[in-house]
């Protein structure tokens, strides 16, 4: 969740800076230019900005996938004693 508001927060930001740049240049904040100037801004950042938190969410949902993968197999094993 952390790691989630953390990109929007980036692209928010982005988009906000780079709209009132755009919005300076041309007197018009509206179209596509900024929204996806901002989406690659943003992306960037978070990929260089937020590694940390990626590596802790990527350790989260894997300790939590082999933990549900050991209950499934310990429920298939009992399932075949029977």
């Amino acid at each position: 969740m952390v790691y989630t508001l953390a990109r929007v927060g980036f692209f928010v930001a982005s988009y906000a800076v780079i709209g009132a740049v755009y919005a300076y240049f041309t007197g018009s904040m509206l179209g596509l230019v900024p929204f996806v100037l901002a989406m690659v801004v943003s992306a960037v950042a978070s990929y260089y900005l937020l590694s940390g938190l990626r590596r802790r969410f990527a350790l989260k949902v894997e300790e939590r996938a082999t933990r549900i993968s050991t209950k499934f197999e310990e429920a298939r094993a009992r399932e075949d004693q029977d």
